[in-house]
């Protein structure tokens, strides 16, 4: 099998680049690893960027009889995205979305994410129909193959329903648009056959009416268990009844490369109530009530999912007295107007008026109150994996009854928690659609507790489908999970007939075997992931994946959650034997995990459970440079010589530039650079010129100083670029518009002498920044007058650190905060009419700032352009000098999104020279612009 496979590598690398065909150890364990509970590292990972790759990959795959997998984003939950084969991965080649007809359709590849898809459709009020929990993850691709639906999809608004048309390549590397007639009459010509088929399946269902209302009564709850065979039921062409096959096929079909839908509106006005009941007996009948009422969501939350999260900061003090039988319903009502919305919310109301609550029946439109509501109910599956032990998986199970058996299911369903002792499980859902999620936590390393599982799912299955005849998988997908279960839920002559569909579309079983369908019948409790533990910093991770949109060096190395599987493994190695590869993956992971990690944090941001993986690569940093300490402790005591050399330094490389022009200097850079094996910068024509100093004496506190003003180090050694018009340094602009504007600005005297200790502590040295910054924290609290005044920082990473480890007394001021407080109401402003482009760092999203940002860019300027799939710029301090490889990545979509802007503005000075070296435009701080459009009031 590994020679087919290695001829498969061999004959593919003519088609695809070799850097996209992965084989190392640590790759593909890391990319093979999705949100599931299942492990199957695949033989090769490839990377594709369009159809003419995938139409070479499936022609290679017949001809080597290899398996191929594809994923979109990999935040499957069910196993369908795993595989010991071939794994094919969705490359930048696939980002492309187009809205059509004013918004009633749009047009999107498989690389889209879901969330982008709404952006682009919001200016139209509307979306896209599914709106799974992942949607700021999962993608475009994902969505379709699982069909996946959501909290307010319902059955209504789903891939199956709202599609419009889509792009597919089959099995046999055959591309078809349904949306295009000339397309669909060559198809006819050239797979007559297979349309027959299709015809004849469709006939045959027709015909048996056992069959024909079998399927009927299937969807009409949520199921995802099995193939879409209401395609046979609903379309009588061939061609719309397999693109409607394709939908929730899961890539065991063929592959999709392009999707249209028709659009839904997105509705304005919305308000919200979270409804208390005394037992889940009347909250589970009160769903069947609203069922008729014009309500957009209904979740069900049982007493065990409010206790998981009564005590999480913001909760209301009332869940925490609540009784162990209560459970809670959080309702949701849209409507296009006010008056519609107030319609609305009296039949809502009056669908209710039957039923008891524990606390008012009361809905809000208040925007805050509506986000604690929901943040409770999407706070629960995270909850449940913060606290479960470590080595456990958490895992959630998605099932769907009839709504009007809501009831008895929930009470027979939390019976069997109680019977195998899953003691923490949670009920949770969507429960308008009848649709339930359970979660857990198990242990898979002991095989009497797999044993448990695989009984406590055999109980599940009877109860779900032999006493309620509803779905095993209702919007997660088959996948191996259920898969040996479908013959179950549909009985012999559907299920055969699924095979049958199987057949036709992969004759040979290529594509995703043991995925929707298999003969295995222990391919559940089979190939399951081990969750070792391997540091506190990181043994709540749930591997979902939500980090990678916003990870920088997600298309250059590694994400977070690559990150940690790897140290997950290379700890379970340690701890059990080291295999022939634990040194190859330990050498690989220097570079790919802790070399180039930025550690920005944001990954907690969009992490459930708030992990920071860059932590952990400042530990690891940390250990490694142990040896380092006492250059790092020398360093933090002479601050303000190394602020002295580094300002010589590019007042050096600004006498070469001038007296050898950008080329040469690029030149002699690399050769540097090759020699010092990387330790010494890359020379580019963005990089700053020396900056202009300020006399510190001169700005001396008295009695009218209304701020103080710390310059970071990067603003105190780095000026503007060579080809900036302005090139006065960032302390002159901000000091001369403080001016401006009357406000009072004093300094240190010893300026130079201090730093927040930023970057030793990216480098893991982090004792010797702690005593950096508590020499600041001492001397910004003498000149401060403890506190009284207020210290502006002119970039927003040290505002960061320094708000989290500075003297609560101190009251430090963002230079976005300083502008839009101090600056911006005693200005005149004139804005420009050319093009600014923003880019919001990492810290200012982490101190929620952005939007503030974004309002003075929009003051200062009537076209702001905020590029899309930028998050983290992938600077990291000075990594960009060092591994400007990280940055390029990072910005690889920057340059063809702000063509047409003058300028770009930002709030760190180090991010800005990456910015502008990757943006074909100048970046630099927004006092900057600022100043240029505003003069002082009269």
């Amino acid at each position: 099998m590994k020679q087919a496979y290695s001829a498969f590598a061999q004959d593919i690398s003519r088609h695809i680049a070799v850097e996209r065909i992965i084989t190392d150890p640590l790759r593909t364990l890391a990319f093979g690893t999705d949100a599931s509970f299942y492990r199957l590292i695949p033989q090769i990972v490839l990377t594709v960027v369009n159809e003419e790759e995938v139409r070479q990959v499936l022609h290679y795959a017949h001809q080597h009889k290899v398996h191929l997998t594809f994923r979109a984003a990999g935040t499957s939950l069910s196993g369908q995205a795993v595989t010991d084969g071939v794994l094919v991965r969705l490359g930048n080649g696939w980002n492309a979305a187009e809205v059509l007809h004013n918004g009633a359709q749009i047009r999107t590849e498989p690389g889209v994410i879901g969330a982008r898809a709404n952006q682009l459709l919001a200016p139209f009020a509307r979306k896209i129909g599914p709106d799974p929990a992942s949607i700021n993850t999962c993608k475009i691709g994902g969505i379709v193959a699982n069909n996946a639906s959501g909290m307010c999809c319902g059955t209504a608004q789903n891939t199956y329903q709202t599609l419009a048309s889509m792009r597919l390549i089959l099995a046999d590397g055959t591309v078809l648009d349904t949306g295009d007639e000339a397309s669909r009459s060559a198809f006819r010509d050239s797979h007559g056959d297979l349309l027959d088929a299709l015809q004849a399946m469709h006939n045959r269902v027709k015909n048996n009416p056992s069959l024909h209302e079998r399927i009927v009564n299937k969807f009409r709850i949520k199921n995802t268990t099995g193939y879409s065979l209401n395609a046979l039921v609903d379309f009588s062409d061939p061609i719309d009844i397999m693109q409607h096959l394709l939908v929730g096929s899961e890539g065991t079909l063929g592959f999709v490369s392009e999707v249209i839908y028709h659009t839904v509106e997105e509705h304005a006005y919305k308000a919200s109530a979270l409804l208390l009941f005394a037992n889940i007996e009347q909250t589970s009948r009160a769903v069947t009530a609203l069922s008729s009422a014009p309500v957009a969501a209904v979740e069900l939350i049982d007493r065990a999912g409010l206790r998981s999260v009564e005590n999480k900061p913001g909760m209301p003090d009332y869940l925490a007295g609540l009784d162990n039988d209560a459970a809670a319903l959080l309702v949701e009502v849209r409507a296009s107007n006010e008056q519609e919305l107030q319609q609305r919310l009296q039949q809502t109301t009056s669908a209710l008026q039957d039923f008891s609550t524990l606390t008012a029946k009361e809905f809000t439109t208040d925007k805050n109150t509506c986000a604690l509501y929901w943040n409770i109910r999407k706070g629960l599956f995270p909850a449940v994996g913060a606290v479960r032990e470590k080595g456990t998986t958490v895992i959630i199970e998605d099932i769907a009854f009839p709504v009007e058996n809501l009831a008895p299911a929930v009470l027979e369903l939390q019976a069997l928690f109680k019977k195998y002792r899953y003691d923490e499980a949670i009920i949770f859902g969507h429960a308008l659609a009848g649709n339930l999620h359970f979660v857990f936590t198990q242990n898979f390393t002991d095989p009497q507790e797999v044993q448990r599982y695989a009984d406590f799912m055999d109980e599940v299955c009877v109860l779900v489908v032999g006493r309620y005849d509803g779905s095993l998988k209702a919007e997660h997908g088959t996948g191996r999970n259920m898969a040996p279960f479908v013959e179950m839920e549909w009985g012999a002559q559907a299920y055969e007939l699924m095979w049958e569909i199987k057949q036709l579309f992969d004759p040979q079983g290529l594509l995703n075997p043991d995925v929707i369908l298999t003969r295995n019948l222990r391919a559940h409790i089979e190939n399951l992931k081990p969750i070792p533990e391997a540091d506190d910093l990181i043994d709540r991770c749930i591997e979902c994946g939500f980090c990678e949109p916003v990870c920088p060096s997600k298309n250059l190395t590694l994400t977070p959650r690559h990150r940690i599987v790897i140290m997950r493994e290379l700890k379970r190695q340690q701890r059990d034997g080291k295999d022939a590869s634990y040194q190859s993956l330990l050498d690989d992971y220097q570079y790919m995990g802790i070399d180039t990690c930025a550690a920005d944090g944001l990954c907690s941001l969009a992490c459930p459970v708030g992990i920071n993986t860059g932590d952990l690569s400042r530990k690891l940093r940390s250990e490694r440079n142990k040896k380092h300490a006492g250059k790092a402790r020398w360093a933090a005591d002479h601050f303000g010589g190394i602020t002295k050399a580094s300002r010589m330094a590019f007042q050096l490389t600004d006498f070469s530039r001038d007296l050898l022009g950008d080329g040469a200097l690029i030149a002699v850079s690399k050769g540097v650079n090759t020699l010092t094996l990387g330790k010494t910068p890359l020379w580019h024509d963005a990089m700053p010129t020396s900056a202009a100093t300020v006399n510190a004496c001169e700005h001396s506190v008295n009695e009218l100083t209304q701020v103080i003003y710390f310059p970071s180090c990067a603003s105190r050694t780095m000026g503007p670029g060579a080809k900036d018009s302005d090139q006065r340094s960032l302390m002159q602009v901000t000091l001369e518009l403080a001016k401006k504007a009357g406000v009072h600005v004093a300094m240190l005297p010893d300026q130079d002498q201090h730093c927040c200790g930023m970057p030793l502590e990216s480098k893991g040295h982090f004792d010797q920044a702690d005593a950096m910054r508590e020499r600041l924290n001492q001397a910004l609290l003498q000149v401060s007058d403890n506190g009284r005044i207020p210290v502006m920082i002119d970039t927003s990473p040290c505002v960061f650190r320094m708000q989290q480890k500075l003297d609560e007394r101190i009251r430090l001021l963002d230079p976005i905060e300083f502008a839009n407080r101090m600056l911006v109401p005693a200005l005149n402003i004139a804005p420009t009419a050319e093009a600014v482009a923003v880019h919001v760092t990492c810290s200012t999203t982490k101190q929620g700032l952005a939007d503030g940002l974004i309002a003075l860019a929009r003051q200062c300027s009537t076209q702001v352009v905020i590029p899309q799939d930028i998050t983290c710029c992938g600077f990291a301090g000075d990594k960009g000098f060092m591994q400007p490889e990280l940055n390029a990545s990072a910005l690889a979509p920057l340059q063809a999104q702000v063509s047409e802007c003058r300028e770009g503005i930002s709030t760190s000075r180090t991010c800005e020279v990456g910015l502008s070296r990757h943006s074909g435009i100048p970046y630099h701080s927004l006092f900057y612009l600022l100043d240029r459009v505003s003069s002082a009031r009269r």
